[in-house]
């Protein structure tokens, strides 16, 4: 192939792929546009593919001269898609004196979707808001006087063994030093709130915490909780069930069955676990009880005054008996089919 024969292609590759475009531009389609740019510049099958087998047809001495043309026919395609895009989607003009049409269909934008545990925890937010309880946030990383000696969980507890938690390489710089780690609970957030607030209290805070569990349907490394604290005169654990009861047939329905079972924790006494009716079965959701005086002298408080519930509960599992979720990963898997159904 001569040079002349190459060059008189490209320029009528660019003539043709001008008259496209032009059309796309004039009937306002993307589906035409797209089609154009395959057509022209397809990686695979364009007309400026095939037109570039032609280089290896053309005499040595000829070959500079037939690059820089193909690169300068390459380089005006693109421009050509290019600014047929920017009039296409509102971006560019086609001509000084063109008006925009009102009366042509709009493009409708992709819109993000909330997760549905932002939205389980938007929703216990506004139930326990209603409850009278103010919401509070806790850093993640955290040390061992907020998540375990204020807590009233000793140094040999097994709590704070090295395999159940994630601790981390530094030292905390408050309370006289010790070890940091991402917090195993919501728990420590109530010591934060009672170390610089005096009774009356009544909070929840609802955030992320981390646990090497073993992965499965109902395990996560990393889950949320929903903890409550209420700090009073005269608080009893009729009030807690009271609470309780009521939070759960707020987002469950109120056909919802719980049950209170005896149990243990460090931090409260007495305690219980709050476990509720799923798929012919129980399923715990979480652990509640009146607040150990040891905490409540942790933080300063007099166990002889004042009195107090708190509870931590599952995000993850009120979501998934919500919505008939049978498995903790589907949350997490970032499956947007999936997500996109709640």
């Amino acid at each position: 192939m001569s040079l002349n024969d190459f060059i008189k292609q490209l320029d009528d590759l660019v003539e043709s792929a001008s008259k496209r475009f032009e059309d796309a531009i004039n009937q306002t389609d993307h589906q035409v546009l797209e089609e154009t740019r395959v057509e022209f510049l397809g990686a695979k099958s364009g007309k400026l593919k095939e037109a570039q087998k032609g280089l290896g047809k053309v005499a040595k001495e000829d070959k500079p001269a037939a690059g820089k043309r193909f690169n300068e026919v390459k380089t005006r395609l693109e421009e050509l898609f290019q600014a047929a895009a920017d009039v296409i989607t509102g971006g560019g003009k086609k001509g000084k004196a063109e008006a925009l049409d009102v009366t042509l269909p709009g493009i409708r934008p992709r819109l993000g979707h909330v997760h549905p545990i932002t939205q389980t925890i938007d929703e216990l937010k506004d139930i326990m808001g209603r409850l009278g309880f103010t919401a509070v946030e806790g850093p993640e990383i955290e040390d061992d006087w907020h998540n375990f000696e204020a807590l009233n969980i000793p140094l040999e507890h097994p709590a704070r063994d090295p395999l159940d938690n994630f601790y981390l390489n530094i030292a905390a710089a408050s309370h006289g030093g010790g070890n940091q780690l991402l917090r195993s609970q919501t728990s420590t957030v109530q010591i934060r709130v009672m170390e610089e607030s005096q009774p009356p209290i009544r909070i929840v805070s609802l955030g992320r915490v981390y646990r090497p569990d073993e992965i499965d349907a109902t395990h996560y490394a990393m889950f949320h909780q929903i903890e409550g604290l209420l700090v009073d005169t005269n608080v009893t654990m009729a009030d807690l069930k009271y609470v309780l009861r009521l939070f759960a047939s707020s987002y469950l329905g109120g056909d919802i069955e719980i049950r209170f079972r005896p149990s243990f924790f460090p931090f409260t006494e007495p305690s219980v676990e709050v476990d509720m009716r799923w798929q012919d079965t129980w399923l715990e959701f979480g652990g509640a009880g009146m607040v150990d005086p040891n905490v409540l002298k942790a933080v300063g408080y007099d166990p002889e005054i004042v009195t107090g519930f708190a509870f931590g509960l599952g995000v993850e599992r009120l979501c998934m008996r919500r919505h008939g979720i049978n498995d903790i990963r589907y949350l997490y898997d970032s499956n947007t089919k999936f997500l996109a159904q709640f």
